[in-house]
């Protein structure tokens, strides 16, 4: 690979942000993987792309095969970990503090084991940026579970990025973002939501998949930035 041009993995890319963020980013300059373990719904997403990116399938949650991938990948510049959770909603009072845990192992260990597993060949020149979520941040009812998984990542950030020095290591928080991580609700019911948490926000709407990858762009093109959380939610942590 030239010189000139730079490697992007993205974890959990064949949908969502994960999505969104392989579109803003590939480029002449900037060679995109995608990984999925859904093996249609990572071709679909390739073809959307135009084929213009890598992909490989692979379960994220499985270390052998995170370690397989890497082991095969050779040298690259940024890492972006776009895999996600959904445990831990409810109310505190009646949570099931399995689902914390299950939480980690659903959303925070798959990132960890990957960046674990890049480190051999991940530049120090370059980046990494987890997703986490606006609930590790907002004091709401009903998102002490998901806030205190979300969390972990926000605290890894400045440690990571002393430690891995000069790797850069920075993490993005989405508020309300459209994407198919609501599809467990029914059509109408989310549409509620949305309209709620828009009606809540200071810009006046929910976001798109497509803002919060702006956010991530920003954060691995930016050689200054590391151990940062770069916020994308519309103000809604300062309004709900």
């Amino acid at each position: 690979m030239s010189d000139n041009i730079e490697h992007c993995v993205i974890i959990g890319g064949s949908s969502g942000i994960g999505l969104a963020t392989a579109k803003r980013l590939v480029s002449p300059t900037m060679k995109v993987t995608i990984t999925g373990r859904n093996e249609e719904k990572l071709k679909n997403a390739w073809k959307s792309l135009g084929g213009t990116v890598g992909k490989a399938a692979f379960d994220a949650s499985r270390p052998d095969e995170v370690r397989r991938f890497f082991d095969g990948l050779g040298p690259f510049d940024h890492l972006v970990l776009a895999a996600s959770g959904g445990k831990g909603l409810g109310p505190f009072a009646t949570l099931d503090l399995a689902d914390i845990g299950s939480g980690v192992d659903e959303k925070i260990k798959p990132q960890l084991a990957c960046l674990q597993a890049a480190l051999p060949t991940l530049k120090k020149s370059g980046s990494v940026t987890f997703i986490s979520a606006v609930s590790a941040q907002l004091a709401a009812p009903g998102i002490a579970g998901i806030g205190a998984i979300n969390g972990m990542l926000l605290t890894l950030a400045p440690i990571l990025a002393v430690e891995l020095k000069p790797l850069r290591v920075n993490v993005v928080a989405p508020g309300v973002i459209d994407t198919p991580w609501w599809d467990f609700l029914p059509d109408e019911q989310r549409q509620a939501v949305f309209a709620e948490y828009a009606g809540k926000t200071p810009v006046g709407r929910i976001g798109r998949a497509e803002d919060v990858a702006d956010a991530i762009a920003f954060l691995v093109s930016n050689g200054f930035m590391t151990g940062q959380v770069l916020t994308c939610d519309g103000g809604l942590r300062f309004a709900a």
